[in-house]
C-alpha cells in the first residue's frame, strides 16, 4: 500500500479549489473593498458597467485558476481615487491601465521587482500592510458606517455584534450572514420599484482600443501615482502575506508582478477597469474562511453573473445595498492586516520601525513611497548602529 505523496509535492494546477461554506464566506471578505471603488468609477467616468463587472470577474475567476488559493483581484486604489476625485475620462482610465500593466511588465521581466523584494526587510513590508489596514479602517468609519446616519450605525454596531459572535465558527460562515443582513434590510427599506425596470438584461463586453495619447496620459495621470503602492502592497505585501498563511508555498514577486501586468495589458481592450493583486483583499478572504481560490472563483462568478445579466441595472440595484455593511466587512479587513505586526512585537525596535512606516504609508501624500524609502533609510541606519530605537 503506498502513501498519498505530501502536500508540497502537488503541483500547483493540481491543488484541490473548495467549494464549501467557508470557501462561500471568504467569497465576501473583499466585497467592502472592491465594491464601492467599482460603482463610483462607473459613476464617475461613465464606464460600461456590464463590461467592468464581467471582466473583474474573470480576472478573479483566472488568478484564482493560477494560484489555487485566496489571491484576490482588485481595482487599483490610487487610480480609483483619482478618476472618483477628478472624474476623468474613460479613455484616460483604459490609457493608465495600459501602461501600468506594460511598466509592470518591464519591472517583473528585468528582475527589477525581485531586487526590490531582496533589499526591503519584512519590518517595512509590516509597516506597509500597517498604512493600508489604518487606510481601510479609517475609510470604514469615516465614509461607510455613517453613511445612513443613525440607522447605520445601529445597522453596523448590529453586524459588528454578529461578525464578533460567529467569526471562526465553520458552521455558520460570518460574511455570508452579513451580506444576508444587508440584503434583507435593502429589500425591506430601499427597494423602489422604479429600481426594477431594465435592471435585466444580456450584454457582453464591450470592444476598446485605448489611443496612444490616451496611454501617455494615462501613464502621467494614473500611472506613477499608482506604482509606488502598487510595488508596495499588491506585490511585496500580498507575497509576504502569502508566505505568513501559506508557508508551504513559494510565490515570487516577479510572479506576482507578471499576472499583475498580464490583466492589465487585457483589461483596458474589453472595457475593464485597471486591476492588481493586493493583501487587504487576501485577508479579508482569509479571515472570513477562504484556505483555497474557490472563494475567489466564487467572488469572480458573481460578478459576471452580475455584469452578464444586471450590467443595465447594476447602478440602480447596488445602490439599495447598505454601505454600513460593506463598512463592518471592510473593518475586519483592516483588523487582520494590522493584526499580522504581533509577530514584530518581541522586538522593539522593528516594531517602532513598522509603526512609522504604518502611519505614513497612510497619512501623507505617496505616502507608500515615502514610507518604503524612509523605512529602507531607517533599517539601514539601525543596521549601522546609528539609530537605536530600544534592544
Amino acid at each position: 500500500m503506498t502513501s498519498a505523496p505530501p502536500r508540497a509535492a502537488i503541483p500547483e494546477t493540481r491543488l484541490p479549489l473548495r467549494f464549501n461554506r467557508q470557501e462561500w464566506s471568504g467569497a465576501f471578505g473583499d466585497l467592502g473593498t472592491d465594491l464601492p471603488l467599482i460603482v463610483g468609477m462607473i459613476l464617475a467616468s461613465g464606464l460600461d458597467a456590464a463590461s467592468v463587472l464581467t471582466v473583474f470577474g474573470l480576472m478573479q475567476i483566472a488568478t484564482a485558476l493560477r494560484y489555487r488559493m485566496p489571491m484576490p483581484v482588485q481595482p487599483l486604489k490610487a487610480m480609483a481615487a483619482l478618476v472618483i476625485a477628478q472624474k476623468l475620462p474613460a479613455a484616460t482610465l483604459y490609457g493608465g491601465g495600459l501602461a501600468i500593466g506594460v511598466s509592470m511588465l518591464i519591472l517583473s521581466a528585468s528582475g527589477l521587482l525581485e531586487w526590490v523584494n531582496r533589499v526591503t526587510p519584512k519590518p517595512v513590508v509590516r509597516g506597509i500592510q500597517a498604512g493600508l489596514g489604518l487606510q481601510l479602517a479609517g475609510i470604514a468609519l469615516r465614509e461607510f458606517v455613517p453613511a445612513d446616519g443613525r440607522t447605520g450605525w445601529w445597522l453596523a454596531a448590529g453586524g459588528f455584534a454578529i461578525t464578533l459572535l460567529l467569526l471562526g465558527r465553520r458552521r455558520i460562515p460570518a460574511a455570508v450572514v452579513l451580506v444576508a443582513l444587508g440584503v434583507a434590510y435593502a429589500l425591506t427599506f430601499k427597494l423602489k420599484a422604479a429600481d426594477l425596470p431594465g435592471a435585466v438584461g444580456f450584454h457582453l463586453p464591450a470592444w476598446h482600443v485605448p489611443s496612444l495619447p490616451a496611454v501617455w496620459t494615462g501613464f502621467l495621470l494614473l500611472a506613477l501615482p499608482q506604482l509606488p503602492l502598487s510595488i508596495a502592497n499588491s506585490v511585496l505585501a500580498t507575497r509576504q502575506l502569502a508566505e505568513d498563511l501559506f508557508p508551504a508555498r513559494r510565490i515570487t514577486a516577479r510572479a506576482i508582478g507578471l499576472t499583475y501586468s498580464c490583466m492589465n495589458l487585457v483589461n483596458p481592450f474589453l472595457g475593464g477597469i485597471p486591476t492588481c493583486h493586493g493583501s487587504g483583499g487576501m485577508a479579508g478572504h482569509y479571515a472570513f474562511g477562504g484556505r483555497t481560490g474557490g472563494s475567489v472563483v466564487i467572488y469572480g462568478a458573481m460578478y459576471v453573473a452580475l455584469g452578464l445579466f444586471f450590467g443595465p441595472g447594476f447602478e440602480a440595484v447596488i445602490r439599495i445595498f447598505p454601505l454600513p455593511v460593506l463598512g463592518v466587512l471592510l473593518f475586519f479587513e483592516a483588523l487582520t492586516l494590522l493584526a499580522l505586526l504581533r509577530d514584530l512585537a518581541s522586538v522593539k525596535a522593528d516594531f517602532v520601525l513598522a509603526l512609522l512606516v504604518g502611519v505614513i504609508a497612510s497619512s501623507v501624500p505617496y505616502g507608500y513611497l515615502a514610507g518604503l524609502l524612509l523605512g529602507l533609510l531607517c533599517h539601514h541606519l539601525m543596521r549601522r548602529g546609528w539609530v537605536r530605537w530600544g534592544a
